[in-house]
């Protein structure tokens, strides 16, 4: 009896402490966009600034979050668990203090590496603390709590930017992430499974390959003036991809394992991850920013954050009820809905802005986008993670993980581009084009 105790006892503290963590990280992703038109004007960020506060994280994140899943293993799921935690908390806590623009992009980038770390080891901690009977439901509660940090962000983000400022939105950070890293740490759990060497190599391969591509997609919106900006380092990062398939396909034990993507469901479940994370990301900026412009709707920060409700309810709601819709209808048929719900809900907000009647369509077009990204985002990785045996399952979520963060730094320097040349409504278009795309990709999956 004591020893079921213990393990019982064990999972809840583990639990409670990887959930509290994920509530922070989904959180963040999202609270931060209500919050930028306020750290552009005390920071006096520039445009670019402006997507390097974004990018810095989610690039950061897309890079290294496969390492995160190796560390699990090599360092014990807990322990790595707490090294991302303390990161992130660190970074949280520089960021809060930061007297300029380029700390802050520093300090999101510290950010993205503590992500990394915490997303993988905390999953993995928890599937490790969980018995066989309750792994499931221990793991559909770290991904609700993910999610549901992801779904109030921008609610929590404009309201305390409104009420007390940007920067206290990163001590409420350290405030959730300190109590998960003492947590975790009295529960440090089995140390590493297995030694594996780093593919240093194919790691600065791919982060040479990341970062200029996306240095190069920013300077396209200047290709007019100065083209060798964009032409050299996308030139780069062609050479640089080209240089990571021969270098990784060669290697026994490769950190990006192309060979996942033979399977075709894993490649659309990847393509899908990178779409939809380019839609939400792009979406929650470019709308914060015109919500709160003189030029937009010249919202307050909270006022912005309160006319996200729809979408935040919508995330919640149907992430939670994606797996009942999937039973009954199928994943693909849910996938392909989802994807055209979402080009829906652009196009009524998209014609929102053309009526008097703005928020009379505003509000059931942000809905209708959330319930398709909801759909998309809470299914796509089970369909990824389902094509392969369970020795994959690590590696094949540190590839889907990096693939989604990817598409939100892309989104996010897309859609910047689109907001100088046709504002909100371009960036709208933008996103319907990629829904579509999405619907496209959901075509192909093999029958279940």
């Amino acid at each position: 009896m004591p020893a079921a105790s213990n393990t019982k006892s064990d999972l809840s503290s583990v639990l409670i402490a990887c959930c509290l963590a994920m509530l922070a990280v989904g959180d963040n992703s999202t609270a931060i966009m209500a919050a930028l038109p306020d750290m552009k004007a005390s920071l006096q960020l520039g445009p670019a600034e402006v997507e390097w506060v974004v990018n810095a994280y989610l690039l950061t994140a897309a890079i290294f979050i496969i390492v995160g899943g190796g560390a699990a293993d090599q360092l014990g799921a807990r322990r790595s668990s707490v090294a991302g935690i303390a990161l992130f908390a660190l970074a949280s806590l520089i960021i809060a203090l930061a007297p300029t623009g380029p700390v802050v992009v520093g300090a999101r980038a510290l950010q993205g590496l503590g992500a990394a770390f915490a997303v993988a080891g905390t999953l993995a901690a928890v599937s490790e603390a969980a018995p066989d009977s309750k792994r499931a439901e221990a793991i559909g509660a770290w991904t609700g709590f993910l999610m549901l940090g992801f779904s109030i962000g921008p609610l929590i983000g404009g309201a305390v930017t409104h009420y007390v400022g940007w920067r206290f939105i990163f001590w409420l950070n350290v405030a959730a992430m300190v109590p998960a890293a003492l947590m975790l740490q009295r529960h440090p759990g089995a140390g590493g499974r297995r030694a594996i060497s780093m593919d240093w190599v194919g790691l600065g391969i791919l982060a040479v390959f990341m970062v200029t591509l996306i240095s190069g997609l920013q300077a396209l919106a200047h290709v007019r003036t100065n083209p060798l900006a964009a032409i050299v380092p996308l030139a780069l990062a062609v050479m640089a991809f080209i240089a990571l398939i021969r270098t990784e396909t060669r290697r026994p034990q490769p950190l990006v394992d192309f060979a996942l993507f033979a399977n075709r469901n894993f490649a659309i479940a990847a393509g899908l991850l990178f779409l939809v994370m380019f839609d939400i990301m792009t979406l929650l900026l470019y709308y914060n920013l015109f919500a709160q412009s003189a030029d937009g709707l010249d919202m307050s920060a909270i006022a912005a954050g309160l006319s996200l409700l729809p979408l935040t309810i919508a995330l919640f709601a149907f992430a939670r009820v994606a797996p009942m819709i999937a039973m009954r209808i199928g994943v693909r048929r849910m996938l392909i809905g989802g994807s055209l719900l979402l080009a829906v809900g652009c196009a009524i907000v998209w014609l929102s802005f053309q009526t008097n009647a703005k928020f009379a369509a505003l509000m059931p077009g942000l809905f209708v986008a959330g319930a398709g990204i909801a759909l998309i985002y809470a299914s796509a990785p089970r369909l990824g993670l389902a094509t392969l045996p369970q020795l994959q399952a690590g590696k094949g979520s540190g590839m889907l993980n990096s693939c989604s963060f990817l598409g939100g730094t892309v989104g996010v320097t897309f859609g910047g581009i689109v907001f100088a040349l046709a504002g909100f409504a371009g960036v709208l278009v933008l996103l319907g084009i990629s829904a579509l795309a999405s619907a496209a990709l959901c075509l192909r999956l093999r029958a279940e």
